[in-house]
């Protein structure tokens, strides 16, 4: 084998070894039917191979090499046809650059992909949402992975000593690659109601007092303000809008709209004479109010998100694009999938989604009481042929399931499944949210207990299709006129 060839089939065996970085190993058992004993063995040489790296070398090792060649001959024809069909697939274009910041596991990616988009950098916090990204979206060779967005716009110095000013701005300038659309889906918990309602039970802060997560909106900004993409698009829940009797929402116009008055706010001091702020698509738009979406247009979900369609002020007043964007325009299609599209038929799923007899007890139970008190309290219930829409899919879906339960009715010969409902699988998740079709599948590597919370963390994906479907005719104009 010549030398191309070899470096050809290394890269190759090297693409296939990283998804023992992300497939739990019962997951890699039930996706690829190998033997537990094999997938152990494999995750132990992938181990090793990550252990013999060196620091701060790109270039394998001497023993990297022998232990990537030892997985690659050591793999039978079977192994290997399995495990290539879990790698991810390039969703990628080329007609403009983008980065996606609280990432998750790509939902907004997805869409900006489509419509011709190049992914350069991600940015998620969350280690098990990561291996959900990593295994269903291919990114090019120069993509870069952030845990912490912190680390590039709140960079330190050798003393752990806070960057500010026109060091910290140039430290962005060099860390975040040049992109002309910025997407963000920063932290909703510090603003949703479930969130703020936790942690005033918890007696700690929420909104932008919040210092993990709350603060994040202001880490956005130092990037607008340093990199001045042309487009950005930011999602959070609605509540953000009421939030603090509508005093966040105010500071977030204020500092998009008049982002240049804000740079003591980012970095200490006024360092800029010549930066953009950024106007808002529908930003004065209140009832009804269309930066509020909701997923039920899309998907049969109940799920309302607040969308901040920003574009630089300088190219809207170049191209007047102020009256030609509206998110009013966002298409809405003539009918979308129903749970008969979405939901497996009862008689093929899992017993263990069934929910326990004393689980279902205590749902119904608990509804009785609420509903004679006269309060809304209690499960959903839906079923699957029928127009049905469900509740929101949360995060805590895991833990009872009881915003979204399945009618088990037509199972009147299962003693089992009869009278009792269950919860959705995580594969139906990703079509209640919008991942895949049902004739497709979303690779989910995770627990199902790590699935839901991914899900229910998203974001509903023909949502943010549409809103990229919307500005995308003008993308090219907005780019050449930032050139």
């Amino acid at each position: 084998m010549n030398q191309q060839a070899k470096n050809l089939h290394l890269n190759e065996a090297l693409h296939l070894f990283e998804l023992f970085d992300w497939w739990y190993p019962q997951k890699l058992v039930e996706e690829t039917g190998l033997k537990a004993d094999r997938v152990k063995y494999l995750i132990k040489l992938r181990k090793e191979f990550k252990t013999a790296a060196k620091e701060n070398q790109s270039k394998l090792t001497i023993e990297q090499t022998y232990i990537l060649e030892n997985f690659s001959q050591g793999l039978s024809f079977h192994e290997y046809k399995k495990l290539q069909e879990l790698l991810p697939t390039s969703v990628d274009g080329n007609k403009f650059l983008f980065v996606d910041l609280f990432a998750g596991i790509g939902g907004i990616r997805k869409p900006f992909s489509k419509v011709g988009g190049k992914c350069v950098l991600t940015c998620e916090w969350d280690e098990y949402a990561q291996k959900t990204y990593k295994a269903n979206w291919q990114s090019c060779e120069e993509h870069q992975f952030v845990s912490d967005i912190k680390t590039i716009t709140q960079p330190k110095d050798q003393d752990d000593t806070p960057l500010t000013g026109k060091k910290q701005a140039n430290y962005i300038a060099k860390a975040m690659p040049d992109h002309d659309v910025l997407l963000a889906g920063f932290p909703c918990q510090p603003f949703s109601i479930a969130g703020v309602s936790k942690k005033n039970a918890l007696n700690r802060v929420h909104g932008f007092d919040c210092p993990d997560q709350g603060q994040l909106f202001f880490d956005i900004c130092r990037i607008l303000m340093v990199k001045q993409p042309p487009v950005a698009v930011l999602e959070n829940v609605k509540n953000l809008k009421s939030h603090n009797n509508g005093t966040t929402f105010q500071v977030i116009k204020e500092v998009i709209s008049n982002l240049p008055d804000h740079q003591e706010t980012l970095f200490s001091k006024k360092i800029f004479k010549d930066k953009q702020a950024y106007w808002i698509a529908n930003l004065n738009d209140d009832k009804p109010d269309p930066k509020i979406i909701d997923g039920i247009h899309y998907v049969p979900q109940h799920r309302e998100r607040i969308v901040l369609l920003c574009i630089r002020a300088d190219i809207v007043k170049k191209l007047d694009l102020d009256k030609k964007i509206d998110l009013r325009d966002i298409p809405k299609p003539q009918s979308r999938p129903t749970l008969k599209d979405i939901l497996e038929p009862n008689t093929k799923v899992d017993d263990k989604y069934t929910l326990t007899p004393k689980l279902w007890q205590y749902l119904y139970n608990y509804a009785a009481k609420h509903k004679a008190k006269g309060n809304g309290f209690g499960y959903g219930m839906v079923t699957r042929n029928t127009t049905d829409v469900t509740r929101t899919l949360s995060a805590r879906y895991y833990k009872d399931g009881s915003e979204i339960l399945i009618n088990q009715d037509d199972m009147k010969t299962d003693k089992l499944k009869c009278g009792r409902p269950r919860r959705m699988t995580p594969q139906e998740c990703s079509r209640l949210m919008g991942f895949v079709s049902k004739d497709e599948e979303f690779k989910i590597p995770v627990s199902d207990t790590r699935a839901y919370k991914q899900f229910g963390n998203s974001v509903v994906v023909p949502v943010f299709q549409a809103v990229a479907d919307l500005i995308s005719p003008y993308l090219t104009t907005i780019i050449k006129s930032n050139e």
